[in-house]
């Protein structure tokens, strides 16, 4: 093979080439710093950039440049379908059979040369071809590779729940196991939500930079942290914030279009690569709706006044919430301070690979809820665990302990019931549901905290975080908490790995927001009765028949 020339070295040399092949403008400056990133001598790095700026076709020039540098090399590219990852083979062996500086590579009849794997004419014969594409559920396990390439690996189908993104985590985990000693992975995509699996990668040792098509506002710049990428980084200004960052690609009316086209929460998450819209609108239930403050156990204040105003923000408070979200004190608190209404204890029971039995006490005064414990216990139905319910219950001196009847026939509260009886004699409700459970969650809390009526004791919050960081290990703590469950939740079945605590903290307001119907109802009836006792007293005040109008009798 000739001497490769020394500047067709420089990968941003060799995508002018690819470009003026297939007939395109010059690479944008953005195009080229991706193509620099590209070949950098990070091994793990994660491309984010907008919709449309051609990071496929870019990485797929980019292998042909690796092969032309050394066509020994053993190339996998993965996607979210096999369709997607063959056509990006598929218009790699038609680069390597078009461009004339890469007609050594063409394989020869003998070799392997289809969509699925192709090998190039130098390589030798080896059992892994030059280029091989696969979807990210095939079979990975028995390929091997110098360099991974994952193109869209995440996508809506496959990231909707915490039980896919998991799925996926483990699926792009033996990505490790396949490569090369000192080989590379390169990820490149489009993130679907806050808890992306590329967002995950950095702590993972990857290299992750972000190209936007508009150059962000100040707000933007702080979602994006360290990730942005440094040409538009250091080159942003106040007279360039919302103008185009390629505007040879999209000019500002195409971008404006597209906005219109895609709605704000699309355009945002399509080419600003900025999730918060979307999971503003994805995630219904935010941490800056509740009341967080110090409460007492027994008495409650009258009237309790909500804002969000900054200096009113909880910063000694750990916040698990998504970007912008918090947790207020209240602005006001009005009124005496009164005996509760009445109080509740929920337990959701351990069982069926659950890995803890949750509980809340919510306790009710002036038509708001207060939630004044809450938490998690191991253990399964040990004596230890029934007996600390049954302090918790005592401690709370609630008036109704709830236990969802989730399996086993009610033999739960058949084992709780000594305890209960020895420690503090209070009536034993079971709940059954058979709805959606997403949705008798979102459907309970969302109007409570939307109407800033559900207010959490300050060492719940605390409580909620720390009793995770010793119960679990650090990468799945954060699932089991109260908090970050209540702002991940999403109306899709299974959008929770985890949801115990919040499913029965949602049990037990969603007692209390049926006893308030219950009485309001009743107090309606009261008061249709008294209305019509007193037309009818009126009536009879004016009728003459047979009565005694002085006596008020009848004969």
């Amino acid at each position: 093979m000739e001497q490769i020339p020394t500047k067709l070295k420089d990968f941003r040399n060799f995508l002018y080439i690819v470009w003026k092949h297939l007939s395109l403008p010059k690479p944008t400056p953005i195009q080229f710093d991706i193509a620099n990133f590209l070949q950098s001598k990070h091994k793990r790095i994660v491309i984010n950039a907008f919709r449309g700026v051609g990071k496929s076709w870019i990485t797929s020039a980019f292998v042909c440049h690796q092969l032309l540098l050394d066509p020994q090399q053993n190339i996998l590219v993965v996607s979210a379908s096999k369709t997607r990852a063959d056509d990006f083979s598929t218009f790699t062996l038609r680069l390597i059979n078009e461009i004339d500086i890469l007609s050594h590579l063409i394989p020869n009849d003998d070799q392997r040369q289809s969509k699925i794997s192709f090998d190039v004419k130098p390589a030798r014969a080896s059992h892994a071809p030059s280029v091989k594409s696969l979807g990210i559920s095939g079979q990975l396990t028995g390929s091997r590779s110098g360099l991974i390439i994952a193109d869209d690996c995440e996508s809506a189908n496959n990231s909707a729940t915490m039980g896919m993104r998991d799925k996926l985590s483990e699926q792009v985990k033996e990505f490790e196991s396949i490569l090369k000693p000192d080989g590379r992975i390169v990820f490149l995509g489009t993130m679907q939500n806050e808890m992306s699996l590329y967002n995950t990668l950095p702590q993972r040792g990857y290299k992750q930079r972000i190209w936007p098509a508009l150059y962000p506002s100040d707000n933007q710049m702080k979602s994006y942290g360290n990730v942005l990428a440094p040409m538009i980084k250091n080159t942003i200004n106040e007279n360039i914030v919302g103008k185009p960052t390629d505007p040879q690609r999209f000019d500002e009316d195409d971008l404006a279009q597209r906005k219109f086209s895609y709605g704000a929460s699309g355009f945002n998450l399509q080419f600003q690569l900025d999730t918060t819209l979307a999971d503003i609108n994805k995630y219904p239930l935010k941490l800056s709706d509740l009341v967080v403050m110090n409460t007492n156990p027994k008495v409650a204040p009258e009237k309790v006044v909500w804002a969000s105003s900054p200096e009113l923000k909880h910063e000694e408070l750990p916040c698990v919430g998504l970007h912008g979200d918090a947790y207020y004190r209240p602005m006001q608190i009005n009124g005496e301070w009164l005996d509760y209404h009445g109080s509740v204890l929920a337990i959701d029971p351990s069982g069926r690979g659950a890995n803890e039995s949750a509980y809340a006490v919510v306790k009710m005064f002036n038509g708001n809820l207060f939630l004044t414990r809450s938490g998690g216990l191991v253990g399964g139905y040990t004596d230890k665990t029934l007996q600390k319910l049954a302090d918790i219950a005592k401690e709370e001196e609630v008036n109704l302990v709830l236990v969802e009847e989730n399996y086993g026939g009610g033999m739960f509260t058949k084992l709780l019931l000594p305890f209960i009886h020895r420690t503090y004699p209070v009536t034993i409700e079971e709940i059954r549901h058979t709805e959606n459970k997403e949705k008798r969650i979102i459907d309970t809390l969302e109007p409570l905290m939307q109407q800033h009526r559900l207010i959490v004791n300050s060492n719940v919050v605390q409580h909620d975080y720390q009793s995770t960081q010793e119960l679990y290990q650090s990468e799945k703590a954060l699932r089991y908490q109260l908090f970050y469950q209540m702002s991940r939740i999403g109306r899709d079945r299974g959008s929770l790995a985890e949801d115990d605590r919040l499913d029965v903290l949602a049990m037990a307001c969603r007692y209390w927001v049926e006893q308030l119907a219950r009485d309001q109802e009743t107090a309606q009836s009261q008061r249709r009765e008294e209305l019509l006792q007193g037309e009818l007293d009126r009536f009879l005040d004016h009728q003459v028949f047979d009565r005694e109008p002085k006596t008020n009798k009848w004969f």
